[in-house]
């Protein structure tokens, strides 16, 4: 020991001998749970995982002509390359509309369907977590169980539904409005997916505000802070990361979403993927141009994903380990 750890006191010295302990026993974990096996085989699977997709990413800067008779990889051999792929996959739509209109609508459909049961969801969460009530448990376990629930067997009830009058049109509920009725609204797509998405979102956000320790909750009371005050001062901004979690996955959810658009927007509001389905042409003879519109597609999701993401592991971790 130096002279200088001499002359510090007790509880310094405890403190830096912990330390080295502490990071001594993180090195040996590290080097127990690293392989250079392991390493090497997740490199290999990355890669082998890559190839499609930069296939792909080539294939939509290739002339129609060379990718319908050529694989991709001879770009290597004989480079050639356009972006008037783009251009007609924006402008010339496999479906009534082009792939630009349908973009506008993958927004409109999105955002709206990932803010609204977040929404719903972080006010349940907090009540289930925070506001006793007769019959919270088997409440709370109900919620849970619809989780199990397929999608596909609650197309047609609520494809039935919306059709018998119970369509939201203009500023409220109006009965005898049927989908035709409202051919622009987006909102029977809206409360689909809020349906679809409220149970998983209520059970993660649970979790994480329940964490929350009881005494700020019970300071915030004394102080005379009442359930509204309490839960957009302290549960949304602690929450957030949750929140933000959810969000990508929701947003992603809702984005690449095929099944349930179709089945309940109207044709004037179909999303980007029923245009990307019908973009290749009836025989698949412009499926380059399909390659090109994928990526059109993604660049929404990564703006989402990477401004979100220094939430992304805290939130979600912390959100799934409530025992």
């Amino acid at each position: 020991m130096s002279v200088t750890e001499l002359e510090l006191p007790a509880d310094t010295q405890s403190a830096r001998t912990a330390g080295r302990a502490t990071r001594r026993a993180e090195r040996e974990v590290q080097k127990r749970l690293t392989s250079k096996g392991a390493t090497a085989a997740a490199i290999a699977i990355a890669i082998i995982w890559t190839i499609p997709t930069f296939g792909l990413f080539v294939t939509s800067f290739r002339p129609g002509a060379d990718s319908n008779t050529s694989g991709w990889w001879t770009v290597f051999v004989n480079p050639g390359f356009t972006l008037q792929n783009y251009f007609d996959a924006l402008t010339a739509g496999g479906t009534a509309l082009t792939l630009g209109q349908s973009f506008i609508n993958s927004l409109a459909i999105a955002i709206p369907a990932t803010v609204v049961p977040i929404s719903i969801a972080a006010l349940a969460a907090y009540a289930f977590a925070w506001i006793p009530f007769r019959g919270r448990g088997v409440l709370f376990v109900a919620v849970f169980a619809l989780q199990i629930v397929p999608i596909q067997m609650a197309l047609v009830p609520l494809l039935s539904l919306f059709s018998r009058g119970l369509t939201i049109a203009g500023v409220g509920v109006f009965p005898g409005f049927t989908l035709r009725d409202v051919d622009h609204s987006f909102a029977t797509v809206w409360i689909a997916h809020a349906i679809f998405a409220m149970p998983l979102a209520i059970f993660l956000l649970h979790n994480f505000i329940a964490e929350i320790p009881n005494e700020l909750i019970e300071a915030a009371r004394v102080d005379g802070a009442g359930h509204g005050q309490i839960f957009f001062r302290m549960i949304v901004p602690l929450a957030m990361p949750a929140i933000a979690s959810f969000a990508i996955f929701q947003f992603l959810w809702v984005w690449n979403d095929l099944l349930v658009a179709t089945i309940f927007a109207p044709s004037s509001s179909l999303p980007l993927t029923q245009t990307l389905n019908s973009l290749s042409g009836t025989w698949g003879n412009r499926w380059f141009l399909q390659s090109a519109g994928t990526f059109i597609s993604i660049i929404v999701p990564l703006v989402v994903f990477f401004a979100l993401q220094r939430f992304f592991v805290r939130g979600l971790l912390a959100g799934a380990t409530k025992g």
